[in-house]
């Protein structure tokens, strides 16, 4: 009998629904929305020069993340904002 590793088993029943990529600087971002046996899940994939780091996110936190992600990018501008009005 042939064992496969786990990559090769998730990759022959991992379901793809989504995959978009953006480059943001020197990194390149592969978001992937996919689907087996035990869910949904977002892979988010940083490519910097060749070396890959992943984070899984499950579905059901999907909304936290974005929320949390909306709270980085008002704070971010809020930073932008008060940096303009003081020059």
């Amino acid at each position: 009998m042939k064992q496969r590793n786990k990559r090769e088993r998730s990759t022959n029943v991992d379901a793809e629904i989504l995959t978009e990529q953006i480059q943001v600087e020197r990194k390149i971002f592969s978001f992937e929305l996919r689907e087996n046996q035990r869910g949904r899940f977002l892979r988010i994939t940083e490519d910097v020069g060749g070396r890959r780091d992943t984070i899984i996110i499950p579905a059901t936190g999907l909304e936290r993340v974005r929320d949390v992600i909306d709270r980085a990018i008002a704070a971010n501008n809020q930073i932008e904002t008060s940096k303009a009005a003081a020059s």
